[in-house]
C-alpha cells in the first residue's frame, strides 16, 4: 500500500500536545476565579461585620432601639411629639401665655414617664398604655396650632419683635443725645456761684478797680507787635482762667505774654475781678465786653441780621419748626453766639496788632507755644491743625455737596483742619479781606442749605486755600468724647477737650479731667465757697 505525502500526514502527537495545554490554563483561570470569588466573599462579610457592629455603637450610644426604628411605633411617636411640644413650650412663655406653657410641660413630664417606665422594663409601650398620652398630647398641639405657634407665624412675631426694639434703641438714642446736650449746655451751680460772687466783688469793692486803672500802664503792651497775643473769646471765667494759668505755667517767659479775653456784658464785672485778683506768672490780660464794639451790629454782621429774622428764631428757640427732624445739635443757639463768631472779626477787633493765636476756651496748653509765632504761613492767612487722617473729617462730611454752589467751589476731599489753636496772620487777613469772604458765605446760607452746624463750615469756606497745615503735636483734639493716643497726649502742646464732655462738666471723661484740673487753684478762697472740688 502506498505512504500519503509528508504535507498530508495527520498531527496526531501535536494535537494531543495542543489539547493538554489548552485544558492545563482552562484549569489555571478557574482556579483563579474561585481564589477569586472567595476573596470577594470573606471581604464582604467584614464589610458586613463591620457596619453591623458601627449600628450597634451608634445604637448603642444614641440609646436607639428597634421599637424607635419601627414607622409604627407608639414610643416613636410618643417622642416626637414631645420634642415638638417642648418647642412650644418656650413660644407660649415668649408669647406670655404662661398657662398654656404649664399644661405642655405637665402633659411632656408623662409621657417622659411612660417612656421612661418602658425603658426600664426593655419592653415596648403598647397601644393601649400609651394611648391616652398621645390622644391628650395631640389634643395639646393642635392647641398650639390654632394660637399660630407654627414656625412662619413666630418668624414674623419675632421680627416684629425686632423691628419694636430697633425703635425702641433709637428712641432712647435720640433721648440720651438730647440730655447728654442738654447737659453740656447748662451752667453748673458752681460756675453761676463764681460769676455772682466775682460779680458783688467788683462792685464791692473799690480797690480792685482802683487797681486796674493802674495798670493803664501796660496798654502799650497790648499792641507791642515784638511779643505774643493770645486771644480767647468766652463767657466761662473758670475755663478762660485754665487757658491763661496753663499757657503761662509752661512759658520760657511769661512776662512776654499778652492775653487779649472777650466776654459778653452779663460776666463782664466777675471776669475783670477774677483776672484782677490772681496773678498769672507776669501774663498780661486785657478784658474787654462784646458792647464795647458799636460796628457789630445787624446792618454789618449776617448773623445778627439772622437773628431778627421769625424763621430763625422758630428754628434755634421754638424747636417746633420741621416736627423734630433736625437733630438737637443742630439747633443750639451757641452756634448764633457771636462769642462763637467773633473770631471772624480778629482783625477789627485788634486792629494794631499783626500776628495772633486764637484758642478756644476748653482747651490746656502744656508746652511753650512761643515758636508758633515764628512759623512762615507761606502767604496763608490761618496755621491749623489738619484733620483729614480719617474721611470723617474731609470737606464732603460738613458741607452740602448736592448745592451747586458747595459743588462748584470746593473739592468734597479736601482736607478739613481744627478750630480752637489757630496762628491767624492779620496783615494778610486785611489784605484778602477775608470777614467779607466770611459774609459773602454766611449771608449765601441764610436757609440753611449749605451747612447746618456751628462755625467750622463757614470756617472752611472761609479760609479754603487760605490754611498752612501746621504740625499735629501742636493742636490735640478728642478729649471731649473719644480716646486718645497716651503718646499724643505726651507730645501735643495744646489739649482740645472738644465736644459734650467737658472737663468742668459731670459728664467729663474722667481719665482726662486730671489734665485739666491740674491748673485749677481749688484752695482759692471763692472755689471754695462755691463747692468747687
Amino acid at each position: 500500500m502506498r505512504r500519503r505525502a509528508v504535507d498530508f500526514r495527520r498531527p496526531v502527537r501535536r494535537r494531543v500536545v495542543d489539547v493538554l495545554w489548552w485544558a492545563l490554563c482552562c484549569a489555571v483561570v478557574l482556579l483563579f476565579l474561585y481564589i477569586l470569588t472567595k476573596g470577594n466573599q470573606i471581604e464582604s462579610r467584614q464589610v458586613l461585620s463591620k457596619r453591623t457592629y458601627k449600628n450597634e455603637r451608634i445604637m448603642e450610644g444614641l440609646n436607639v432601639t428597634e421599637e424607635m426604628l419601627n414607622p409604627n411605633s407608639v414610643t416613636r411617636q410618643l417622642n416626637d411629639q414631645t420634642s415638638l411640644a417642648k418647642s412650644f413650650v418656650v413660644i407660649a412663655k415668649e408669647s406670655n401665655n404662661l398657662q398654656f406653657a404649664w399644661e405642655l410641660s405637665a402633659q411632656i413630664r408623662n409621657s417622659q414617664i411612660l417612656l421612661s417606665n418602658a425603658a426600664t422594663r426593655r419592653a415596648p409601650l403598647t397601644t393601649v398604655e400609651s394611648e391616652s398620652a398621645i390622644h391628650d398630647m395631640a389634643l395639646l398641639l393642635y392647641q398650639a396650632h390654632q394660637l399660630h405657634y407654627d414656625s412662619a407665624t413666630m418668624i414674623m412675631r419675632f421680627k416684629a419683635k425686632i423691628q419694636a426694639l430697633e425703635e425702641q434703641m433709637n428712641s432712647v438714642s435720640e433721648k440720651s443725645s438730647k440730655y447728654g446736650q442738654i447737659a453740656a449746655e447748662e451752667v453748673p451751680k458752681s460756675l453761676y456761684c463764681l460769676g455772682v460772687r466775682l460779680t458783688t466783688e467788683w462792685f464791692k469793692n473799690l480797690n480792685m478797680q482802683k487797681k486796674l486803672k493802674n495798670k493803664r500802664q501796660v496798654e502799650m503792651k497790648l499792641k507791642d507787635n515784638n511779643i505774643y497775643h493770645f486771644c480767647i473769646f468766652s463767657d466761662n471765667i473758670l475755663a478762660t482762667s485754665v487757658v491763661v494759668n496753663s499757657t503761662a505755667i509752661n512759658s520760657k517767659k511769661p512776662e512776654m505774654i499778652v492775653f487779649h479775653l472777650v466776654t459778653d456784658e452779663i460776666n463782664y464785672a466777675a471776669m475783670k475781678a477774677w483776672f484782677v485778683m490772681n496773678d498769672f506768672h507776669g501774663v498780661t490780660v486785657e478784658v474787654k465786653k462784646l458792647e464795647d464794639f458799636t460796628w457789630l451790629n445787624a446792618s454789618y454782621v449776617p448773623v445778627l441780621k439772622q437773628l431778627q429774622d421769625s424763621e430763625v428764631q422758630n428754628y434755634y428757640f421754638s424747636g417746633n419748626s420741621d416736627s423734630g427732624r433736625t437733630p438737637i445739635k443742630f439747633r443750639n443757639p451757641k452756634y448764633l453766639s457771636m462769642l462763637n463768631h467773633l473770631r471772624f472779626y480778629i482783625p477789627e477787633v485788634f486792629p494794631a496788632l499783626k500776628k495772633v493765636v486764637f484758642l478756644d476756651d476748653d482747651v490746656v496748653v502744656q508746652k511753650d507755644l512761643s515758636d508758633l509765632f515764628s512759623i512762615d504761613l507761606n502767604g496763608n492767612v490761618n496755621g491749623a491743625v489738619e484733620t483729614c487722617m480719617e474721611t470723617f473729617h474731609r470737606y464732603h462730611k460738613y458741607l452740602n455737596y448736592s448745592h451747586p454752589l458747595i459743588r462748584a467751589h470746593f473739592d468734597p476731599d479736601a482736607c478739613g483742619w481744627a478750630f480752637g489753636m489757630n496762628v491767624f496772620d492779620l496783615a494778610e487777613w486785611r489784605k484778602k479781606n477775608v470777614t467779607g469772604i466770611y459774609h459773602y458765605w454766611q449771608e449765601k446760607n441764610v436757609d440753611r442749605t449749605l451747612w447746618k452746624l456751628g462755625t467750622l463750615p463757614p470756617g472752611l469756606l472761609t479760609f479754603y486755600g487760605l490754611t498752612e497745615a501746621l504740625d499735629p503735636s501742636w493742636h490735640v483734639l478728642g478729649f471731649g468724647y473719644t480716646n486718645v493716643d497716651p503718646q499724643l497726649i505726651e507730645r501735643g502742646a495744646v489739649l482740645h477737650f472738644n465736644g459734650n464732655s467737658k472737663p468742668w462738666l459731670k459728664i467729663g471723661i474722667e481719665k482726662y479731667k486730671p489734665l485739666w484740673e491740674k491748673y485749677v487753684e481749688y484752695s482759692h478762697p471763692l472755689l471754695q465757697q462755691c463747692n468747687f472740688h
